[in-house]
């Protein structure tokens, strides 16, 4: 029993560190839709998921961006827009 405990442990372990995971916010500078990269005012740039609106996503707008680091590559795992009810 102790022995397939410890080896889950180590699994959850190396998932874990496998990827980081972070969180930054900004203003969108670009979005590329052949290539479903997103570029922030601060020119970092983040992979799109292949499901994202990207009608909705305009240079310009205020974005919070959840996203893990894999591969040397910045993959959104989760984004939030300013309120579409905003004045406008």
């Amino acid at each position: 029993m102790m022995r397939i405990l410890i080896g889950t442990v180590a699994a959850t372990l190396l998932i874990s560190t496998a990827a980081f995971a972070g969180q930054t916010e900004g203003l969108i500078k670009a979005v590329d839709k052949d290539t479903l990269t997103l570029t922030l005012d601060d020119g970092k740039s983040y992979k799109l998921n292949a499901e994202t609106d990207l009608e909705a996503l305009k240079p310009g707008m205020d974005i919070v961006i959840a996203y893990d680091e894999t591969n040397g590559e910045n993959i959104i795992t989760d984004m939030q827009l300013p309120d579409a009810d905003s004045t406008e």
